[in-house]
């Protein structure tokens, strides 16, 4: 069986036989919540054969024990052809559902610190939060550059993170940002929080980091990224591009198939010797 989440699937994980192999796929809120206070999710770990984490840092939320059990399998989408953009505007998109754990207040002061300048902000993303809500809307009415686009389609959203100069991924807690590998899989570079989710999808050396909440870094970036396409200057933006197309090779379906397939050979002749 391979089981995703410890403690949403916690009920057919106990039930599972103990002579048949368990892999035990881990996202976010396993990471990051669950395995910390649930006893459930825990049980789940410690019976799994296997735990697959879904961004190369994942392991380090779990004890050191189970670490040695622990493989990365990155996840993957279609790739799509890097659009020509204009060099009227910089326009950069967040995508994500208005809610604490993305962090769209980041996205939201960014915008307030770059009136005036030709940088687009767009906003997709449904008010899970009605107070985010209120406050996207409070944006786009002081800055005529940021808009709410309220929730899109998976094609809409995909087509505008291809047209868009740089994806910014702003959260405070992932698994493994399927948004990410998206912006990777079109040619489009990403502007992320140091978060371990983060990092682990773009690696620890990608220069396109600000810090959690700091949205006067986040305007910054955008700022140099906006000056380097008026100027024609090879920096930044270069850099976030040729990283990102390094990344992308992580994201196709052949490497997760194949990463898939490598952790289900490991458990299987465990479980054939019994």
């Amino acid at each position: 069986m391979i089981a995703l989440h410890a403690k949403k699937s916690a009920m057919a994980i106990e039930q599972w036989p103990d002579n048949k192999a368990l892999i035990v796929v881990l996202t976010g809120t396993d990471l990051y919540r669950d395995i910390h206070d649930s006893s459930q999710a825990q049980r789940s770990i410690e019976k799994a054969d296997r735990l697959i984490v879904l961004q190369g840092l994942g392991d380090r939320q779990l004890p050191t024990h189970l670490r040695e059990k622990t493989r990365v399998v990155y996840q993957s989408c279609s790739a799509r052809k890097a659009l020509q953009k204009t060099g009227r505007h910089l326009r950069a998109v967040m995508v994500g559902h208005l809610r604490e754990e993305k962090d769209p207040l980041t996205f939201m002061a960014a915008a307030t610190h770059l009136k005036g300048q030709s940088i687009l902000l767009d906003h997709i993303g449904e008010a899970l939060d009605a107070e985010l809500g209120q406050a996207a809307q409070r944006t786009a009415a002081s800055c005529p550059a940021y808009r709410w686009l309220g929730g899109l389609d998976h094609e809409q959203t995909r087509r505008r993170i291809q047209q868009a100069h740089v994806l910014v991924h702003a959260s405070k807690m992932e698994g493994g940002a399927h948004v990410i590998m998206e912006a990777a899989q079109s040619g489009t570079p990403v502007l992320a929080s140091r978060i371990d989710g983060n990092v682990g999808m773009l690696g620890e050396t990608y220069p396109g980091y600000f810090p959690l909440g700091d949205s006067k870094q986040l305007a910054d970036m955008l700022l140099q990224l906006r000056h380097e396409q008026q100027t024609g200057e090879n920096g930044l933006y270069t850099e976030l591009c040729a990283h990102v197309a390094q990344r992308a090779e992580l994201f196709t379906p052949e490497n997760e198939r194949q990463s898939l397939l490598a952790v289900i050979q490991e458990v299987l002749p465990v479980h054939e010797k019994r």
